[in-house]
């Protein structure tokens, strides 16, 4: 069985960190300080190096909250996580890893290697790499021996998802919204001033900090958006929203030009199911000037003349090509800032609270479309399943044994998490941590 692991809230060589951090002091020194140790975990140590490292590469996979404080946390985690598996006797090799590194990559369509090439251009050595993926290994390899033969699903358990899938229904959230963009020369104060929301906890106080620094439409109203379907939203922001008590608000989440935070007011149950889409169609409109005067009010002129997505082929016309950009994308696909403006929208309505280049283009965004997953869709049937079947019964019994199969696997995959997730949170509970 395949090793699966990914970042959670929560979701990738000495000679190069030289290179990369000592240019302007000198060797010794900055080997004493980039390998000294900041943190002791049952007295092994985590060097300013690695949470340096930990730190860059989660920017650079844009991982939701504050990098750095995650990166602490990430680190003192894998720390347990090694410690527990020698423990119990198990080492992944390096074949595994590799095939881990693999695995993680594909996510962007990229190998292993390809992405390890990427981080090195960035800052991020390779070893680096190769330990966050070591310990993720690792630690799906331990808890499956550990727990694995606990985990049972019997038929009344797959029954009980059924029902509950049968019972239709879905989940909406009232949530307030703060987008702020920031250019390379105001990115640190965009930053501080993010963390600083994220620890509003009034309703109130949330709406004033809105009106004062959001880009959104919203921020008139205090950054305040109406009930929302849950899977509207983006895939990753999901999870985040409903992790969340009505109150909460969200680390600071990093977009592409701009820092993002959300409070949840309040979520309810609805007797409408949730659509769940297949793809979504969109076009995206480059303006030359960010967010200057100009630029908003060229959007907001073709806000005015345009109706449709195919509107804009008329507005980009004598233009490069490269002005607009249209196509048709799965919604884990999509980049989540503009995955997250397409949620609020209808076809053919527009965003421009997005840029691109450093804050110096503008994005005008079009929803043009979804497209419902059809969940009655015939299974396709090969040559080989037609030896073995009649064709209504066998494409029946196929679908079955698929919906059981997928059903059984979410539910050992939920159970064998939730014993991980208690069994790690012994292993900080009992953990000798120490900050230098």
């Amino acid at each position: 069985m395949k090793t699966k692991f990914c970042i959670t809230t929560l979701c990738k060589s000495a000679a190069l960190a030289l290179a990369l951090f000592a240019t302007q002091v000198p060797e010794r020194a900055a080997a004493q300080s980039l390998f000294e140790a900041v943190i002791t975990v049952n007295d092994a140590p985590i060097t300013r190096f690695e949470l340096e490292q930990r730190t860059r590469m989660l920017q650079l996979l844009r991982a939701p909250g504050d990098p750095r404080k995650l990166a602490r946390e990430q680190l003192i985690e894998d720390r347990l996580k090694l410690q527990a598996a020698r423990r119990d006797g198990i080492e992944v090799s390096e074949e595994e890893v590799q095939a881990g590194m693999d695995r993680f990559a594909s996510q962007g369509g990229l190998t292993g290697e390809e992405l390890a090439q990427r981080f090195e251009g960035a800052g991020v050595s390779e070893e680096s790499f190769r330990a966050f993926i070591r310990a993720g290994v690792t630690w799906a390899e331990l808890t499956r021996a550990k727990f694995g033969p606990r985990v049972s699903v019997t038929e009344e358990d797959i029954d009980r998802a059924r029902e509950a899938i049968g019972r239709g229904g879905g989940v909406e959230v009232l949530m307030s919204e703060i987008i702020i963009p920031y250019t390379p020369q105001t990115q640190e104060q965009v930053e501080e001033t993010a963390r600083r929301i994220a620890e509003v906890t009034s309703e109130s106080a949330f709406s004033a900090e809105a009106r004062r620094y959001s880009a959104t439409r919203t921020k008139g109203n205090g950054g305040r958006l109406p009930w929302t379907p849950i899977s509207d939203l983006p895939p990753a922001l999901q999870g985040i929203v409903l992790s969340l008590a009505p109150g909460d608000v969200t680390d600071p989440l990093p977009l592409e030009g701009a820092i993002a935070l959300f409070q949840l007011r309040d979520i309810r149950e609805t007797e409408v199911p949730e659509p769940t889409y297949a793809a979504i169609e969109y076009a995206a409109y480059y303006i030359a000037g960010g967010r200057s005067k100009a630029a908003i009010a060229r959007a907001q002129r073709i806000e005015a003349d345009t109706d449709t997505c195919d509107d804009l082929y008329g507005i980009a016309q004598g233009q490069p090509e490269s002005v607009l950009e249209r196509g048709s994308k799965a919604p884990g696909e999509i980049p989540q800032d503009i995955a997250y403006e397409l949620s609020k929208l209808d076809p053919g309505e527009v965003s421009y609270a997005l840029t691109r280049a450093n804050g110096e283009t503008l994005v005008l965004l079009m929803l043009c479309g979804r497209s419902e997953t059809i969940e009655d869709e015939e299974p396709v049937v090969t040559a080989e399943d037609e030896t073995t079947a009649d064709s209504e019964a066998g494409e029946q019994q196929a679908l079955s044994l698929s919906e059981t199969e997928r059903l059984s696997r979410q539910i050992g995959d939920q159970r064998l998490n939730s014993y991980a997730q208690g069994y790690l949170a012994e292993l900080k509970a009992d953990a000798r941590i120490v900050e230098k």
